[in-house]
């Protein structure tokens, strides 16, 4: 038979609360990873086929628009499509490049916050403030639900991480941490909580 110290007891209370908020991260951050690999393909797939693609979107332009070419009446969806046709196929490369290194940048961070890594929160948290600035701006250029609720979203994170998980030092850092996990952890936590059997004398 293992001994108590061999035994790998399960995360209860308050540090599985933590374990599961990190994985809603987590998770939050996959969704991240999918949609930017689709736009890097999509932009790849642009720059290979630039000049096909151009030619069949003129083509549909020019139906559209009763074989005015200049006619700016087409919006949606096609009317955004112009401006891809304004960039090069070596720009379309280089930023599909630039956004699948964010991607694996959010690949790392899903990963990390999966497995409640140390450095994955740090990550995170230096990632996802950098981007409320640019957050803030496109809010200031025009609202929209989902920009406020990704602002939102964002914000939380980084309190959570900076306040909960006590990051840079804030709330006794991470000495403190890790004895708050001793703390709620272990065979002492088990025994804390156990209410003692009654004395048969």
């Amino acid at each position: 038979m293992p001994t108590r110290h061999e035994i790998e007891l399960p995360v209860r209370g308050p540090l599985l609360r933590d374990h599961y908020v990190l994985r809603l991260i987590a998770i939050d951050r996959a969704i991240h990873v999918i949609v930017l690999t689709t736009l890097a393909v999509v932009l790849f797939t642009f720059a290979r086929h630039h000049t096909a693609f151009q030619h069949d979107y003129n083509q549909i332009m020019n139906d559209l628009s009763g074989g005015d070419p200049g006619a700016t009446s087409v919006r949606g969806i096609l009317g955004h499509l112009r401006n891809v046709f304004h960039y090069s196929s070596r720009h379309l490369v280089e930023l599909g490049l630039a956004v699948m290194a964010y991607a694996v940048l959010e690949a790392a961070e899903m990963f990390g916050l999966w497995m409640a890594k140390r450095w994955a929160e740090y990550l995170t948290f230096v990632a996802t403030t950098l981007l409320v600035p640019f957050e803030v701006y496109e809010l200031t250029i025009g609202v929209s639900v989902f920009k406020v609720v990704t602002l939102v979203i964002n914000l939380a994170i980084v309190v959570y991480l900076l306040f909960a998980k006590r990051l840079f030092g804030v709330r006794g850092g991470h000495r403190t941490e890790m004895e708050r996990r001793q703390r709620l952890s272990g065979w002492e936590a088990i025994e804390r909580a156990t209410p003692q059997a009654p004395s048969l004398a």
